[in-house]
């Protein structure tokens, strides 16, 4: 039997942790020891088949927004870039606010906590979207954020795609 040396997920900051598909197993640890008020999964719907998907999460009363991505070939597109980077700063404190004034959803707006990033590695997808919500919130470049983002999950894995998506 293959034991990987790979965390499952890691934290990246306080407030976000960047990570490979939750499955079941994992879905109560983030919850209760993690934080855990929402999840970014950056998978397409096939993907998330045997891993907790939005329903799930629902019913355990966390927040899900899916910005589905092909793996490898695709970078996000800057919109949903955009979209996923407004969903974590509902979730941000508001002295930590990215973006002051932002439309929330009533269910959102007074819930601070910790929000779970993936697509199935943790390592490409997510990473480009969290290296976008750490240029936004610490006002660093691109290779700032990915530079801190490989301190903390050293397996992330950016191909030309990706790091075009953190430059624009």
């Amino acid at each position: 039997e293959k034991v990987s040396s790979r965390r499952w997920y890691d934290r990246i900051d306080e407030h976000v942790i960047l990570g490979a598909l939750p499955f079941p197993s994992v879905a109560d640890k983030l919850i209760q020891e993690e934080g855990v008020k929402a999840i970014v999964s950056m998978n397409e719907d096939y993907e998330l088949y045997f891993a907790t998907n939005g329903q799930k999460w629902s019913e355990q009363g966390v927040k899900f927004l899916q910005l589905a991505t092909t793996d490898i070939f695709e970078a996000p597109c800057q919109e949903k870039l955009m979209q996923g980077v407004k969903f974590i700063n509902q979730f941000l404190p508001s002295n930590n606010k990215i973006f002051k004034q932002v439309e929330y959803d009533d269910d959102n707006k007074n819930t601070v906590g910790t929000v779970y990033v993936h697509c199935k590695a943790g390592r490409t997808r997510s990473a480009t979207l969290v290296g976008c919500y750490l240029i936004l919130k610490n006002k660093w470049d691109p290779e700032r954020a990915v530079e801190h983002m490989r301190s903390c999950r050293p397996h992330i894995l950016l191909h030309t795609k990706q790091w075009s998506a953190l430059e624009t």
